[in-house]
């Protein structure tokens, strides 16, 4: 069944691009007395994740961090060579954490895994936002079609908070 609002997250532990390449990121560091704001996408640099959502999260971050929000990140099934990239290219700066998912064991285990097979992609996470106050779920927007992101915006979160 996939997580929903009064779920804990699950402990696992990211790959994040640094500097000095690949660091890891805990779940228990990333949310523990925290609220954070994590989306999720089918695939960096896809056309509505890169064009569409992403800019979304960097344009209002100051108003997302104004309404409580610590940290605001994002996770897609991608390795963290290509997070790295996508952070640079989206000129996110400081405002996005960009969590990688590479083998997709993050969205096994919130149960969010989109089969994106017969687009070439193989397994995916579905589109979704969530508001995460210290580790447990306290809202969830989920797309119902990953090409949108209506439900799982900036704006939506904004709306929630």
């Amino acid at each position: 069944m996939p997580i929903k609002v009064g779920d804990k997250i699950p402990d696992f532990t990211f790959k994040v691009p640094t500097d000095d390449g690949p660091g890891d990121m805990s779940t228990q560091d990333l949310f523990s007395g925290k609220k954070v704001v994590l989306f999720a996408v089918p695939g960096a640099f896809t056309p509505t994740c890169h064009m569409n959502h992403m800019p979304g999260f960097v344009a209002k971050a100051g108003e997302l961090k104004a309404k409580g929000v610590d940290t605001i990140a994002v996770t897609s099934v991608n390795d963290p060579f290509v997070m790295g990239a996508w952070a640079r290219e989206s000129k996110a700066g400081d405002a996005v954490t960009f969590l990688a998912d590479g083998s997709g064991e993050f969205v096994r285990l919130v149960d969010m895994v989109l089969d994106a097979s017969a687009f070439g992609l193989g397994v995916r996470s579905h589109r979704y936002a969530m508001i995460v106050d210290n580790g447990t779920v306290s809202w969830l927007g989920l797309e119902d079609n990953p090409t949108q992101a209506n439900a799982s915006s900036a704006d939506a979160v904004l709306a929630a908070l």
